[in-house]
């Protein structure tokens, strides 16, 4: 893979679930909403939409670059309404590894434009509420809808 331009961000997290039952809160809308945002567009096919509302004020939008279940899901992502970070001109890449009872997820976010380190903080929480969701729980009501950070 060659060296992109911009910030990445590395997150990892065990989910005691199969990857087959974990790839899915990554693909499919309901699956997605369970752990991440209040509407959601996913179409998981390279070309597909990717659409995330997961506060009224933060819009995510880009496509499906590479679909492969139940193993890796690479889509580009930005923000409606962002001249700085516009839809599709970041790339998150998710793969997941068999690990024991359970699924190693390792989410590398790149090519993120400078002064977006809080994205480090936001994909801690969200990657928290799908450890929850994936697992067969309930992660409750995303507390930054009523209070979002920063």
């Amino acid at each position: 893979m060659s060296q992109q331009a911009g910030k990445t961000i590395r997150k990892e997290i065990f989910i005691e679930a199969d990857p087959e039952i974990v790839f899915p809160y990554f693909t499919q809308s309901k699956k997605l909403l369970s752990w991440l945002g209040i509407e959601a567009t996913a179409d998981p096919k390279p070309g597909g939409i990717y659409r995330v509302v997961v506060i009224p004020s933060h819009i995510e939008v880009g496509e499906f670059v590479e679909v492969d279940p139940p193993n890796r899901v690479v889509y580009t992502y930005g923000h409606e309404n962002d001249p700085d970070m516009p839809p599709g001109s970041t790339r998150v890449e998710i793969t997941l590894t068999p690990e024991g009872s359970g699924t190693r997820v390792r989410v590398v976010h790149s090519q993120l434009p400078e002064g977006r380190e809080h994205y480090d903080i936001g994909w801690t929480h969200y990657l928290e509420r799908l450890q929850i969701a994936a697992a067969g729980g309930d992660p409750g009501r995303d507390p930054w809808l009523d209070s979002p950070p920063g």
